[in-house]
């Protein structure tokens, strides 16, 4: 059963395709990865899905097929279909656990300067306690009083996640989740993706690093100048050759072997 389908979607900026005729079925408690080299319209696949973009023709169906293209991002959200950013978005002066409640009061569409002011007390021991939660299966507990501005970029990446999480998603749009980052704090990153797939959420992950897409995705679609040019298992993919000609490397691709492929 999908949970997410999008029919010969297209976006144009100007005479610019960014995006030409693409058609994705994302069943329900997948880990997709959508790859693709620079410029090949996987950011701006995102941003046309969570409504940060119109576009310019095509259909995006969600959950019992409910069409939410031309929805605002907000809406969208509402619906339980959330994004991250490559650029994390925080306010930096806010503590970890600030962040998090702040993104659930955002989400229920609360007065979040009355909360703080002292009303609605119920609400917000309600609204801490659900952000404290979060913030500890994202593994950032012992941070949560330190300020975002603070944290070293995987944990910022972490943090990232968690607001995301706040929000509720049923569909989580990871933009680069590995960007940036050490060995260690993508091996760390990759556990807390599986965490959170583990509790029904369908991930739909863009990420060049190739072998964490092989390693955590069930399923692989690749664009290249804002077409879909092919899409499979990882196997499938990473022995493809209009895959490997077009982006990967014949090096690049080969050489990326998980258990499952050896």
């Amino acid at each position: 059963m999908s949970i997410l389908e999008v029919k010969g979607l297209s976006k144009y900026f100007g005479g610019l395709a960014a995006l030409s005729n693409i058609n994705l079925t994302i069943p329900k408690g997948e880990i997709r990865g959508i790859i693709g080299p620079n410029g090949a319209g996987k950011t701006t696949l995102f941003n046309v899905i969570s409504g940060v973009y119109r576009p310019t023709s095509g259909q995006i169906f969600y959950m019992k097929g409910k069409r939410i293209d031309g929805l605002a991002s907000s809406k969208i959200a509402e619906l339980g279909l959330v994004r991250t950013f490559q650029r994390t978005a925080l306010y930096h002066d806010f503590t970890v656990l600030k962040n998090v409640t702040v993104a659930r009061h955002l989400h229920a569409r609360e007065n979040i300067f009355r909360v703080f002011a002292g009303a609605g007390k119920k609400m917000e021991e309600e609204n801490v306690a659900k952000a404290l939660e979060i913030v500890e299966f994202m593994g950032l507990g012992h941070l949560k009083n330190e300020l975002a501005t603070n944290l070293p970029h995987g944990h910022q990446r972490a943090l990232g996640v968690a607001i995301a999480l706040a929000c509720e998603p049923r569909v989580l749009l990871l933009d680069e989740p590995l960007t940036g980052m050490t060995a260690t704090e993508k091996a760390q990153m990759i556990d807390l993706i599986r965490k959170v797939h583990q509790q029904g959420i369908t991930i739909l992950m863009v990420e060049h690093d190739m072998r964490s897409v092989m390693e955590l995705c069930d399923y692989i679609s690749v664009l290249d100048f804002g077409t879909l040019l092919v899409e499979g298992i990882p196997a499938e993919i990473q022995n493809n050759e209009a895959v490997i000609n077009a982006y990967l490397g014949t090096e690049d691709i080969t050489s990326v072997r998980t258990p499952s492929m050896r």
